[in-house]
């Protein structure tokens, strides 16, 4: 379990200049639940899996709005999650009520990247154990950037986190070079498709366990969607082929049997 010492402390390096602690809180985002970003020309989509502890408790909270243009869905501790969202809104607030406008996605990003690196040099703290999907509209147009606790920011035109995100990373890279110039109904789609690409077999997507987190364009706010909205876009999802289901016999074989 343990790594000759080197991972007691998130500043003392191993001697293969690996950071134990950062890698834990990295293995944390690993273990949340699914969340999946994708943008076009014009809009961009946020959507994610929303666990429960049981019958008798509520989905966990996976999306969180920062500011009109600004949205996040979190894969990792939710109440790490709470805390770097709350500092979000702080700087988008102040923002506006410095500059009269609003905080640029990038500034935003990486001010709260700036602020989970501290944690990784500092002795007595840890790093944050949450990851983020942010997506913004700006100027420029819409944006997806990645967060992660190690304190890096990258920006994507597709991207999944969390549990088993590997499945939903293929099929966005399958299909992400017709997202540009796709409607927001066929982005969410696409979505929809990539996040239950993480999903066990028994499972399906509900509109209790899905989020959905939507900027439609220039001048739009961010707007999550759940519950009874959700219907009409599970509604138009393809059905997953049966990977159990027996394939059909050729012609050939079945006159062969009849034969027999």
């Amino acid at each position: 379990m343990f790594r000759n010492t080197y991972d007691s402390d998130n500043t003392v390096f191993s001697p293969q200049g690996r950071l134990h602690q950062v890698e834990y809180a990295l293995e944390a985002v690993k273990q949340g639940s699914a969340a999946v970003g994708l943008r076009s020309k014009t809009h961009a989509v946020l959507l994610a899996l929303k666990r429960s502890t049981g019958e008798l408790a509520s989905y966990q909270q996976k999306m969180f709005r920062i500011d009109d243009h600004v949205g996040i869905a979190i894969a990792g501790l939710t109440s790490d999650a709470r805390v770097l969202s709350n500092f979000m809104r702080q700087q988008a607030m102040a923002s506006r009520m410095l500059y009269n406008r609003p905080v640029p996605v990038n500034r935003l990003v990486s001010a709260i990247a700036d602020k989970a690196q501290v944690n990784t040099q500092e002795y007595g703290r840890r790093p944050y154990g949450v990851g983020f999907l942010v997506i913004g509209q700006d100027a420029l147009g819409p944006h997806l950037y990645e967060f992660s606790p190690s304190g890096t920011s990258y920006e994507y035109y597709a991207m999944s986190i969390g549990a088993r995100s590997q499945s939903a990373k293929t099929y966005l890279e399958k299909h992400f070079a017709s997202f540009a110039d796709c409607t927001l109904e066929e982005l969410v789609q696409h979505g929809l498709h990539a996040l239950r690409e993480t999903l066990q077999q028994d499972k399906e997507l509900t509109i209790n366990n899905t989020s959905v987190g939507i900027l439609s364009g220039p001048g739009s706010s961010f707007k999550i969607v759940e519950g009874p909205e959700l219907q009409p876009f599970l509604s138009l999802m393809v059905p997953k082929a049966d990977p159990a289901a027996p394939a059909a016999a050729p012609a050939e074989d079945v006159q062969m049997e009849d034969a027999s």
